[in-house]
């Protein structure tokens, strides 16, 4: 059977990871799929052809969107008049809803049948979303086990295929080798940074995180900082840490997130699909974000429950602790990472915790979601 060509939208660093694993599996079941449309630099690492960079769409909150829109919506129309020119057999849209679903209910509209990898959090705040999404997408590919049922709610096909990071991510976190690749000491207590991967994240985040830095290297000399930054973003990062952490030598890396969450003892990190893989690291976390506030105002009032984290949404409780906006002190900061440090059963009762979560989790994604992709194809 002849292999599909499949439109692809994939925004920022979790989005082409994402799709990344996605064509992973695709290449499996069709080893001559072409997948074309907007990418990154994982997506292009397994053929995918990017006619625009994801960078284009990285933008969070409606101040930095609002500043970007005209070019946004320039880019979303020129996507879509080539994908209808091409009309590839599917288009999948990866996270990034609100320039997706516009572009995916063009394309419905057009006669292009569509798919929708990752549930928006309807869940956690603007439900109102779930009609645009009803709108847009054949079908939806969740992540996560309680989103089908929410979505036939309200008319909306879905699937549970687990997430794509439970299946790369081993069970086994193996330390030893994540430290002896950054050249770390076995025996040192390290802390890992992921003030996150997007620019108004690093000037919200990474100010206050690196200050804690330098409260924790102050409380404790032998402790070692890793900072893994996005590429493109060490500019924006290396001033930073001179200007709030000069004396602390924190061990900056080029991408290599994954090592740093396995080699850490604790990670301060900015809320998103971060934690949960900080989560599968089985690693004690302390998650923190702070942004624009207009960006704040909007999402506190609007926020269904109570957790930001996506491992104390999944748990339904607080297994770990959130500083948001003004709580994020560095004080508040570094006394949450030393709390970790300091109580080894808590670590270990989270572990287990994140073992269950992980099993969940692990549900052969790409396998599974391929198997929704040839559903909605007839294939």
């Amino acid at each position: 059977m002849d292999a599909p060509r499949v439109g692809m939208v994939a925004g920022e660093a979790s989005g082409d990871l994402l799709a990344s694993l996605l064509l992973t599996g695709l290449r499996q079941r069709w080893p001559g799929v072409h997948a074309h449309g907007i990418g990154g630099p994982k997506m292009a690492a397994q053929g995918f052809d990017a006619w625009w960079p994801s960078d284009k769409l990285s933008v969070f909150g409606y101040v930095d969107a609002l500043l970007h829109l005209r070019e946004l919506l320039q880019l979303r129309t020129a996507l879509g008049d080539r994908l209808i020119a091409e009309r590839p057999e599917v288009f999948i849209g990866i996270d990034a809803p609100d320039f997706n679903f516009g572009l995916e209910t063009r394309l419905r509209t057009a006669g292009l049948k569509t798919v929708h990898f990752v549930c928006p959090s309807i869940w956690a705040w603007r439900g109102e979303r779930v009609k645009k999404l009803a709108a847009a997408a054949d079908h939806v590919l969740c992540l996560f086990p309680f989103e089908p049922a929410l979505l036939a709610q309200h008319g909306v096909s879905a699937s549970f295929v687990g997430h794509p990071l439970a299946d790369a991510i081993p069970l086994d976190v193996p330390q030893a080798a994540a430290r002896q690749r950054l050249n770390l000491p076995a025996s040192a207590e390290v802390v890992a940074l992921l003030p996150g991967s997007r620019r108004s994240e690093i000037r919200h985040i990474a100010p206050g995180m690196l200050q804690a830095a330098a409260l924790l290297a102050k409380q404790r000399p032998a402790l070692r900082f890793v900072l893994p930054v996005a590429p493109g973003l060490r500019p924006l990062i290396e001033p930073l840490l001179a200007l709030h952490a000069p004396d602390v030598a924190v061990q900056v890396l080029d991408g290599q997130s994954h090592d740093a969450l396995a080699a850490c003892d604790v990670t301060l990190i900015a809320s998103g699909t971060a934690t949960l893989e900080a989560a599968l690291f089985k690693r004690p976390m302390v998650i923190t974000y702070r942004l624009h506030w207009l960006n704040w105002l909007y999402m506190r009032r609007r926020a269904y429950q109570p957790w930001f984290g996506l491992p104390n949404v999944l748990s339904r409780e607080f297994v770990v602790p959130e500083l948001m906006q003004d709580a994020a002190t560095p004080t508040a900061l570094a006394q949450a990472a030393l709390a970790w440090l300091d109580d080894a059963p808590r670590r270990e009762r989270l572990h287990q915790r994140f073992t269950e979560l992980h099993h969940t989790l692990r549900q052969n994604t790409a396998h599974k979601a391929c198997d929704a992709l040839a559903q909605v194809l007839g294939r």
